[in-house]
């Protein structure tokens, strides 16, 4: 793997980045530190076109990848499928940690669990390569063109093994972090219109002088941006790590009366569901308690029903053990330590679409960006 992608992961001035939560956690648990102001930054609102502008708006892939893509996409044939099992998990960007390993295991709960939808955070030009060359790759279309993956530092991307109308990307104007929300448009029982799209929100960021640097009003400002801009489509879900804090920033700005439920607390109520546990994940063991639910789907369905949820990426890898150095008062003592797949638990979204009788399709809707 490339020294330099493996170092280029961090974009914005921030030594620590709280997407695993160190700075709160355990500094010395960090994945990477500040780099020099000369390392490639992160992608900006002029580097996200994925295709040609059309009628949702930015980018696609182009030429012989295009075509290729649509290919994968659209190689099952999905007319009869009533029922759509949709993945989002962030893989953890911590390259020198059993990099390898982590995304075989992610690879086999992919294969595990099927999922025909496919929402990632935190990928990164090695994890791409990693994953192009796996297995389950080939069955799915993705929303990134082999070429514009190499060139951004970490990004969100999105898989598909139902036809795709279109992928697309809508920088958040308001992100000091190169921040985006991703869309999909994909097509379920050849009738039915879906719009899934998923986010890495901004990340909490505390450092001196202040240590406050919460990045809360930016947070709340990309969801219900994000769920605005969703709020047109007649069948929309979000998903993703929404890094969200419920003491710091509030109940999720699910608009009233829009049909807008959060899966978990709908189906799970009175569960915690803590994607982000420092206790639960072995892998964490000898950081700061830290207990919270960052990712989330939240949706809005009146012609499907939301069946279940599930919490994935629990388990250790089997045999696979890494040395962590755990500063105690004057001492560093040497921890033994199983490896998860991420330092974030994935979730796993089942939907079913009702009687065909009963569904009132609306006018299609296009992404204003």
């Amino acid at each position: 793997m490339s020294s330099a992608t493996n170092l280029r992961l961090l974009s914005w001035d921030c030594a620590e980045d709280p997407l695993d939560f160190g700075a709160f956690a355990d500094t010395s648990f960090l994945p990477l530190q500040r780099r020099a102001a000369t390392r490639k930054r992160a992608v900006s609102s002029e580097a996200v076109q994925v295709r040609a502008v059309d009628k949702l708006g930015v980018g696609a892939v182009e030429g012989d990848e295009k075509a290729r893509a649509a290919k994968k996409g659209n190689s099952n044939n999905h007319s009869d499928n009533k029922t759509v099992k949709i993945m989002t998990y962030n893989v953890w960007f911590r390259e020198e940690l059993e990099l390898i390993r982590r995304m075989n295991a992610i690879g086999d709960l992919i294969q595990h669990h099927s999922p025909d939808l496919i929402c990632f955070q935190e990928i990164t030009p090695n994890i791409y390569l990693l994953f192009e060359k796996s297995d389950w790759w080939q069955a799915y279309k993705c929303s990134l063109p082999h070429k514009m993956a190499m060139e951004r530092s970490y990004y969100c991307m999105q898989m598909s093994r139902l036809p795709v109308k279109s992928f697309d990307r809508k920088p958040f104007l308001n992100s000091k972090m190169g921040r985006e929300l991703c869309v999909a448009d994909v097509t379920v029982g050849g009738s039915i219109e879906l719009v899934l799209a998923t986010s890495h929100l901004e990340s909490p960021c505390p450092g001196p002088p202040t240590w406050d640097q919460m990045f809360s009003k930016e947070r709340v400002a990309q969801a219900s941006e994000s769920l605005k801009t969703l709020g047109a489509f007649r069948n929309a879900i979000l998903c993703g790590d929404m890094n969200w804090d419920d003491e710091g920033d509030g109940p999720f700005p699910l608009p009233e009366n829009g049909g807008w439920v959060d899966a978990w607390a709908e189906l799970k109520p009175g569960e915690d569901g803590w994607t982000y546990d420092t206790k639960a994940n072995a892998m964490l063991t000898g950081n700061r308690k830290l207990q919270k639910r960052l990712d989330r789907f939240v949706c809005k369905l009146p012609d499907f029903k939301v069946e279940s949820v599930e919490m994935v990426g629990e388990e250790a890898i089997p045999r696979v053990t890494y040395v962590k150095e755990k500063k105690a008062r004057r001492e560093i003592r040497q921890l033994v330590l199983p490896v998860l797949p991420s330092d974030h638990f994935g979730l796993v979204l089942t939907i079913s679409s009702v009687s065909e009788d009963l569904i009132d399709h609306g006018p299609e809707t296009t992404l204003d960006v």
